[in-house]
């Protein structure tokens, strides 16, 4: 299950999530009961599941009070099969964060939180747009640590001006603070954010494509020397300590997506669909009071697209791709030619016969290596 929360306290300049900035306060109530009533819509659509795990993203859900997170979880546990223990994910920021609404969260029923971190130098996080200092993310930290069985905590890097460095002394720190889950990502440019208006007028420059190459590499190094090899291109974690919600994503299994803007993968009457719900937050509440859901599209994926999906999806992850799962829904071997000239160049590599993946020199051009073997 995945719950979508839009609202933000402020917008990032490199975020291009579906987050809404609201200065008058949201009825969390009204919100509340309209999750309620999409998740009806769902429940019809799916059936009788067992759920797996709930991750609760944005925007930032840490905005949330705690007694809307207890509706919202006792609201799948009534339409769905929910095992005690299952992984429950909250995204957190530090500058939400306070001890008592955290014990809130964990009363409700998360067990695991993941924080937006982003940085570990103030000047860097005022670059990127963040409400809290350095101060701000280790008070969150260690009460995470202190009050949730899991957490992990997210750093963006590839910043302007970053030398590999600078990213190993803070990555060294980072991983001092961390449990057993890191998410590390490369800042990327993303149409329609201010950052993609200042880097098309040459006011703000990333590093380049080989020394993108060795920040990841560095990242690669020093998380596997943790103990917290990459599991996913951007994840990190100590075996066993993987986030268990977006392993689903990346296995290509199903899940209800809830709330403005999220998506879905459910299959319903013999058929994958994909949905997706309106983004602007208002306007998904009216849909929902009035037609019972918010979806503004349901699309029935034919074979073909589900075995463009799961390759996408699974070659993200170190354990790659099931390849008689992706030949039994496309109908055909991977293409002998692209797939030994990617193999000679040392981009791909087989795993026995049944499973597929990229080497760590192919998920530094991932989007180029599926696009080959989708052809």
């Amino acid at each position: 299950m995945y719950i979508h929360w839009p609202f933000c306290a402020a917008k990032c300049p490199y975020c291009d999530f579906n987050s809404h900035v609201r200065h008058q306060p949201v009825d969390q109530v009204r919100f509340a009961a309209a999750f309620l009533k999409e998740m009806d819509t769902m429940r019809a659509l799916s059936g009788p599941k067992t759920v797996t795990s709930i991750f609760m993203g944005g925007g930032t859900p840490s905005l949330m009070n705690p007694q809307t997170v207890e509706t919202i979880l006792d609201g799948i546990a009534a339409r769905w099969h929910v095992p005690a223990g299952i992984e429950v994910t909250m995204e957190a920021n530090p500058s939400s964060v306070e001890a008592e609404r955290f014990r809130g969260y964990r009363a409700a029923g998360v067990n695991r939180v993941s924080l937006g971190v982003q940085a570990l130098n103030d000047a860097d996080l005022k670059f990127l747009g963040r409400l809290h200092d350095v101060a701000d993310a280790l008070k969150a930290i260690r009460l995470a640590r202190e009050i949730f069985p899991r957490m992990s905590f997210d750093l963006i890097y590839a910043r302007p001006n970053q030398t590999v460095e600078a990213w190993e002394r803070e990555l060294n720190e980072a991983v001092s603070y961390a449990v057993d889950h890191l998410s590390l990502y490369q800042l990327t440019i993303e149409e329609g954010t201010p950052f993609y208006g200042l880097h098309k007028a040459g006011k703000l420059i990333v590093p380049d494509g080989d020394q993108s190459a060795e920040l990841y590499e560095a990242t690669q190094s020093i998380t596997e020397g943790f103990g917290m090899p990459a599991y996913e291109v951007s994840n990190h974690a100590k075996p066993g300590a993987e986030s268990r919600h977006n392993l689903t994503y990346w296995r290509y299994g199903d899940y209800a997506g809830i709330g403005p803007g999220a998506h879905g993968r459910l299959r319903t009457g013999g058929a994958k669909i994909a949905t997706a719900t309106e983004r602007k937050p208002e306007d998904w509440l009216a849909l929902v009071e009035a037609d019972g859901h918010g979806m503004v599209d349901q699309e029935i994926l034919d074979y073909e697209a589900q075995a463009d999906e799961l390759l996408l999806m699974g070659l993200r992850l170190r354990e790659g791709v099931d390849l008689a799962r992706w030949q039994q829904l496309s109908h055909r071997d991977p293409d002998p030619a692209r797939e030994q000239f990617l193999l000679e160049h040392g981009f791909i590599e087989r795993i026995g016969n049944s499973r597929l993946r990229c080497t760590p020199k192919g998920m530094l051009v991932l989007d180029a290596v599926v696009a080959d073997l989708a052809c």
